[in-house]
Protein backbone atom coordinates (compact mmCIF):
# COMPACT_ATOMS: atom_id res chain seq x y z
CA UNK A 1 0.00 0.00 0.00
CA UNK A 2 1.33 3.71 -0.88
CA UNK A 3 0.98 6.53 1.43
CA UNK A 4 -0.11 9.73 0.00
CA UNK A 5 2.02 13.21 0.85
CA UNK A 6 -0.12 15.88 0.40
CA UNK A 7 1.93 18.97 -0.05
CA UNK A 8 0.14 22.61 -0.41
CA UNK A 9 2.14 26.01 -0.31
CA UNK A 10 0.19 29.17 1.45
CA UNK A 11 -1.71 31.19 -0.22
CA UNK A 12 -0.78 34.55 -1.79
CA UNK A 13 0.63 36.84 1.16
CA UNK A 14 1.19 40.72 1.65
CA UNK A 15 4.33 41.64 0.16
CA UNK A 16 7.71 41.51 2.05
CA UNK A 17 8.64 44.35 3.68
CA UNK A 18 5.38 45.49 4.61
CA UNK A 19 5.30 43.23 7.67
CA UNK A 20 8.23 40.97 9.75
CA UNK A 21 7.96 37.64 7.71
CA UNK A 22 6.68 35.36 10.22
CA UNK A 23 3.83 37.42 10.84
CA UNK A 24 3.08 38.19 6.87
CA UNK A 25 -0.65 37.46 6.46
CA UNK A 26 -2.83 35.90 3.48
CA UNK A 27 -4.41 38.59 0.92
CA UNK A 28 -7.87 38.13 0.09
CA UNK A 29 -6.51 36.17 -2.89
CA UNK A 30 -4.91 33.91 -0.50
CA UNK A 31 -7.98 33.23 1.45
CA UNK A 32 -9.11 32.25 -1.95
CA UNK A 33 -6.59 29.97 -2.75
CA UNK A 34 -6.94 28.60 0.63
CA UNK A 35 -10.78 27.96 0.62
CA UNK A 36 -10.29 26.72 -3.02
CA UNK A 37 -7.58 23.93 -2.08
CA UNK A 38 -9.83 22.91 1.18
CA UNK A 39 -12.63 22.52 -1.21
CA UNK A 40 -11.08 20.85 -3.81
CA UNK A 41 -9.39 17.61 -1.76
CA UNK A 42 -12.71 17.24 -0.26
CA UNK A 43 -14.37 17.32 -3.71
CA UNK A 44 -11.42 14.51 -4.59
CA UNK A 45 -12.87 12.53 -1.48
CA UNK A 46 -9.22 12.99 0.54
CA UNK A 47 -9.53 11.64 4.02
CA UNK A 48 -6.38 13.06 5.58
CA UNK A 49 -5.18 11.00 9.03
CA UNK A 50 -2.95 14.30 9.64
CA UNK A 51 -2.22 17.77 8.44
CA UNK A 52 0.74 19.71 9.79
CA UNK A 53 1.37 23.40 8.79
CA UNK A 54 4.34 25.73 9.18
CA UNK A 55 3.77 28.15 12.27
CA UNK A 56 4.21 31.50 10.38
CA UNK A 57 1.20 32.79 9.94
CA UNK A 58 0.08 33.05 5.97
CA UNK A 59 0.65 28.70 6.27
CA UNK A 60 -1.15 28.61 9.38
CA UNK A 61 -4.01 30.72 7.79
CA UNK A 62 -3.88 28.75 4.95
CA UNK A 63 -3.89 25.33 6.82
CA UNK A 64 -6.70 26.62 9.33
CA UNK A 65 -9.05 27.49 6.15
CA UNK A 66 -8.24 24.45 4.21
CA UNK A 67 -8.34 22.03 7.08
CA UNK A 68 -11.94 23.79 7.94
CA UNK A 69 -13.45 22.42 4.32
CA UNK A 70 -12.03 19.04 5.54
CA UNK A 71 -13.17 19.00 8.82
CA UNK A 72 -9.82 18.32 10.61
CA UNK A 73 -7.35 20.77 12.89
CA UNK A 74 -4.38 21.37 11.60
CA UNK A 75 -1.22 20.82 13.95
CA UNK A 76 1.91 23.24 14.02
CA UNK A 77 5.08 21.73 13.62
CA UNK A 78 8.10 24.05 13.63
CA UNK A 79 10.00 22.37 11.03
CA UNK A 80 7.74 23.83 8.15
CA UNK A 81 8.50 27.33 8.61
CA UNK A 82 11.88 26.89 6.76
CA UNK A 83 14.46 24.01 6.17
CA UNK A 84 11.72 21.46 6.41
CA UNK A 85 13.20 18.09 4.20
CA UNK A 86 13.14 14.59 3.54
CA UNK A 87 14.26 13.26 6.90
CA UNK A 88 11.39 15.52 8.25
CA UNK A 89 9.06 14.62 5.58
CA UNK A 90 9.74 10.67 6.32
CA UNK A 91 9.56 11.45 10.01
CA UNK A 92 6.30 12.27 9.25
CA UNK A 93 4.58 9.97 6.80
CA UNK A 94 6.10 6.92 9.36
CA UNK A 95 3.49 8.09 11.61
CA UNK A 96 0.64 7.84 9.24
CA UNK A 97 -0.91 4.17 8.26
CA UNK A 98 -0.01 2.50 4.99
CA UNK A 99 -2.67 3.98 2.90
CA UNK A 100 -2.99 7.31 4.50
CA UNK A 101 -3.21 10.21 3.98
CA UNK A 102 -0.71 13.35 4.80
CA UNK A 103 -1.01 17.35 4.49
CA UNK A 104 1.82 19.51 4.80
CA UNK A 105 1.22 23.35 4.80
CA UNK A 106 4.23 24.95 3.81
CA UNK A 107 6.94 27.18 2.10
CA UNK A 108 9.04 27.60 -1.03
CA UNK A 109 11.61 26.24 -1.95
CA UNK A 110 11.58 23.93 0.71
CA UNK A 111 8.42 22.01 -0.98
CA UNK A 112 9.82 22.21 -4.60
CA UNK A 113 13.16 20.53 -2.73
CA UNK A 114 11.02 17.65 -1.00
CA UNK A 115 9.35 17.00 -4.29
CA UNK A 116 12.75 16.66 -6.42
CA UNK A 117 14.34 14.50 -3.35
CA UNK A 118 11.39 12.24 -3.16
CA UNK A 119 10.83 11.47 -7.05
CA UNK A 120 13.22 13.49 -9.15
CA UNK A 121 10.89 15.71 -10.11
CA UNK A 122 11.62 19.38 -11.17
CA UNK A 123 8.20 21.53 -10.08
CA UNK A 124 7.84 24.93 -8.58
CA UNK A 125 4.81 24.62 -6.69
CA UNK A 126 2.61 28.48 -6.72
CA UNK A 127 1.50 29.57 -4.32
CA UNK A 128 -2.13 28.26 -2.89
CA UNK A 129 -0.56 25.12 -5.14
CA UNK A 130 -1.08 21.44 -4.42
CA UNK A 131 1.25 18.60 -4.95
CA UNK A 132 0.60 14.82 -4.26
CA UNK A 133 2.94 12.68 -4.05
CA UNK A 134 2.56 8.46 -3.29
CA UNK A 135 5.30 7.30 -1.02
CA UNK A 136 5.87 3.78 0.06
CA UNK A 137 8.43 1.11 0.08
CA UNK A 138 11.54 3.08 -1.01
CA UNK A 139 9.95 4.55 -3.41
CA UNK A 140 7.92 7.79 -4.80
CA UNK A 141 5.99 9.31 -7.16
CA UNK A 142 4.79 12.98 -8.78
CA UNK A 143 0.78 12.01 -8.10
CA UNK A 144 -0.91 14.95 -8.76
CA UNK A 145 0.50 18.82 -9.62
CA UNK A 146 -2.42 21.38 -9.17
CA UNK A 147 -1.98 24.63 -9.72
CA UNK A 148 -4.12 27.08 -7.85
CA UNK A 149 -6.54 27.96 -11.03
CA UNK A 150 -6.56 24.22 -11.69
CA UNK A 151 -7.73 23.80 -7.72
CA UNK A 152 -10.44 26.50 -8.56
CA UNK A 153 -12.32 24.49 -11.35
CA UNK A 154 -11.54 21.55 -8.94
CA UNK A 155 -13.28 23.18 -6.20
CA UNK A 156 -16.26 24.18 -8.31
CA UNK A 157 -17.50 20.87 -9.35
Amino acid sequence: MLRTLWLLRHGDAVAHGSAPDFDRRLTARGERQSLAAGRALARLGVVFEHAFTSPRIRALDTARIACGELGIEPIVNQALSGGFDEDDAAELIAATSESGALLLVGHEPDLSILVAALTAARVEVKKGGLVAIRVGSGRAELALLLRPREIELVAAL
